[in-house]
Formats: structure tokens, sequence, C-alpha cells
């Protein structure tokens, strides 16, 4: 279909966690500069609300992942899929106008009800960062076939995988290749955040899910008190996603009962992740997106992930793949690894003892640190230098 100057589309979208959010505003810069119209409603986060969003949901909630923690939450789950059930069939008194298109952003355990809701509506669905179907749940490859128009994926591999079950797909690059930018040099993030250039930088990325947060932060903290009385030139810095609140991140950064060490020279970066990444001389990572990211920046960093338990031995049960982290999982697809390149540190071994011994390791032996360094840099050349945001865009146009 030709896209006219004076065309205007309904689009609804979903977006359930903070790199989707941030994914999904990119995506939306690009439409809004376009010709064409877009009103744009749904479910996202406040860069999505930049973009012109119209929330029917606060989004803080859909901030939950793992089996048991989403089962404590089903009542408002259902509610938010009974109000987009009304929205799609033009029955929401707010919204009654029916979305030309669905997309559906990541966030899987929602986003496929949707699709099949959508579907059933008569309206498009186009579905952008597919489930990681090939790690569990491989019946999810029925639903994309049976609900999507097009699933726009962001790891090559993914694209022959599903052309392989007739799913209408395009690789489009992963978003985060152009999302990472750089704003201040090294001086001025130390200035800014009152850092020592002379001492080593040590990083902890604890996640930007609350539930996070309280698994990995106080591991987190004891490896740093033991870590800052072994290194006196090491300066310790935890970085904050703005969807947590200062309260959250507060109750842990107080006088140790152990040791009665204060933990006020803990720097706290509120913002500036890419920098905190950058100039950074190694990092404990939660696992997720942050782990491309730290890839692509490229400062050696260790991968951490604590679940739930019954969560965790659920999906020890399901899951098909030897690794965890993403930039493990992309340099196995590529050449089969024994090990992995990235360390991952998973449940009980997430400990003070084991973090200080992986920091210690590439700290202290340079060639192990150099190599890593050249290992994760080929991501960045698997990834390929494609406009995610850009190609999404074009797809979003020639689909309506």
């Amino acid at each position: 279909m030709t896209i006219h100057k004076n065309t205007e589309f309904t689009i609804f979208w979903l977006a359930g966690e903070k790199s989707g959010d941030t994914h999904a505003s990119e995506v939306m810069k690009k439409l809004n500069n376009s010709s064409t119209t877009f009103n744009h409603i749904g479910i996202g986060g406040p860069l999505m609300v930049k973009q012109g969003l119209k929330t029917i949901f606060p989004f803080e909630k859909f901030n939950v992942m793992g089996f048991v923690e989403i089962l404590k939450h089903l009542s408002f789950f259902s509610s938010v899929e009974k109000r987009i059930k009304n929205i799609l069939n033009g029955l929401d008194t707010q919204f009654p106008q029916k979305p030309d298109l669905v997309i559906l952003v990541d966030y899987p355990g929602l986003n496929l009800r949707i699709a099949k809701l959508a579907y059933n509506t008569n309206i498009k669905v186009l579905y952008y960062i597919c489930p990681q179907f090939w790690a569990w749940k491989h019946h999810r490859v029925n639903i994309l076939a049976s609900y999507c128009d097009l699933v726009l994926v962001i790891l090559p591999f993914e694209k022959d995988l599903l052309e392989i079950h007739r799913i209408n797909t395009e690789y489009v690059g992963h978003p985060v290749m152009e999302e990472i930018k750089f704003k201040l040099t090294k001086e001025e993030f130390a200035q800014h955040h009152q850092l020592d250039t002379q001492k080593k930088w040590i990083s902890f990325f604890p996640g930007s899910r609350e539930n996070e947060i309280i698994k990995l932060l106080p591991v987190y903290i004891k490896t740093i008190i033991k870590l800052s009385m072994k290194y006196p030139d090491y300066q310790f810095l935890i970085s904050k996603a703005d969807s947590v609140s200062n309260k959250v991140f507060m109750q842990y950064l107080k006088t140790d009962n152990n040791t009665n060490k204060t933990l006020d020279d803990i720097k706290l970066i509120n913002g500036d992740s890419y920098e905190q990444m950058k100039y950074s001389d190694f990092m404990i990572v939660k696992s997720g997106t942050t782990t491309i990211e730290a890839s692509i920046i490229g400062t050696p960093f260790a991968i951490a992930y604590i679940a739930n338990q019954i969560s965790y031995w659920i999906a020890k049960k399901i899951i098909k793949i030897k690794f965890i982290g993403l930039p493990n999982i992309i340099l196995n697809e590529e050449k089969q690894l024994s090990e992995p390149v990235i360390p991952e540190l998973i449940q009980e071994n997430v400990n003070p003892d084991m973090l200080i011994s992986t920091i210690e390791y590439y700290m202290n032996n340079k060639n192990a640190y150099e190599n890593f360094k050249t290992e994760i840099n080929k991501i960045s050349l698997i990834l390929g230098k494609e406009s995610a945001s850009h190609n999404a865009k074009e797809a979003i146009l020639n689909l309506l």
C-alpha cells in the first residue's frame, strides 16, 4: 500500500520493560519524522511517552519477571488483557478507534496472547524483537506463524530459524548498535560523579527491576566491602536505572552491620550507564540486554543471574541452550564453544567469593584481560551496522 502524506494511522504498542521502551521509542521517533501521521496508544515507558504514546496502564506494573513473580500478578494481567481486547474491538470509551496495526515489543508472556487477540479482530500484527523460542518454549514459533503478519528479529541467526517455519521475517539489526552514544569524556564523567581517575573503577549493574535489585545488590555490597579492604586503589561504582526508586537502593547503601564499615564511598551512578561501561576497568553485569551493551562497548565483565528458586528449577528443566548470556549465545552460534567466553555466575555462584575471584583473575592477568576484549569485539562484527529503528520504520510503513 502507498503511504500518502495526509494519511493517519493508529498504532497500538505493547512494550513491558525498560529495554523495550528504549527500542520502541527509537522506532516511534523515526515514524513521527516520516510524512505520515501516527496516533500512538498502548503500553510503554517514559521514552515512548515522550514520542507521543498515550498509555493505558502504569508502566512500572509490568516490570516483573519469572514464573512465580508473574503468578502473583495474574489478576492485574487479566485486567490488562480485558482492556486491550476492548480497545482492539473498538469498544473502549477512551480509545474508540480500532487500531490499524498492533506492534508487540519483546515481552512474550503477554504479547503472544495479544497477538492472537489482534488476529481475531482482523488487525495486522508486527512483532519487534521476537521471543527467544530457540532457547525454550519452541511452540511459540507456531503462535508467531499463526498470528503475526511480520516478525522483525535483532539476532542474525533468528531469521533462518523462523523462515524454516515459513514466517514472514526480516533481520533489522540490533537496536543497541545505534543506541549507544557517549556524551561525556572520562574526565567529564569523573568530575560529574566525583570519581578518582587515579583508581581502577569496578562497576556493578544490578538491573532495572526491583526484584533484581533485591537479589543482586546485597551480594554486590558484600563483595565491595571485601574488595575495598584488599584493594584501596579500586573505586566502586553501582549503576542505578531510572526505573528503580532511590528508596530501594538506599536501604542497602548504609553502614554494614558486620564490619561497621561505611558505604558512603561507593558511587551510585544515576544515568550515564554507557559512559560507566566504557570507562570502567571491569564490570559485574546482570543477565539481559545490558550484556549486549557491555559487549559492544568492549569492557571486560562477568554475568550475574539470580532467579526465584522455583523459577530457576523450572527454567533448568525446559531451557535448551548451553549459556544464559546473550553474547555467549551469539558467539556460540558462530563457532561452537566448549565454555562461555564471558563468565556466567548463576544462582548460588553469585556470592562475594566467586565475584572477587572472577574480578581478580582478569584484573591481575593482563593476557586474559586482553584476550577477553578481543573475543567480545566479535559481537559487533556479527551484529553488523544496520540501523534497526530505520529498518523497522520501513517495515512498518510497508506493512501498512
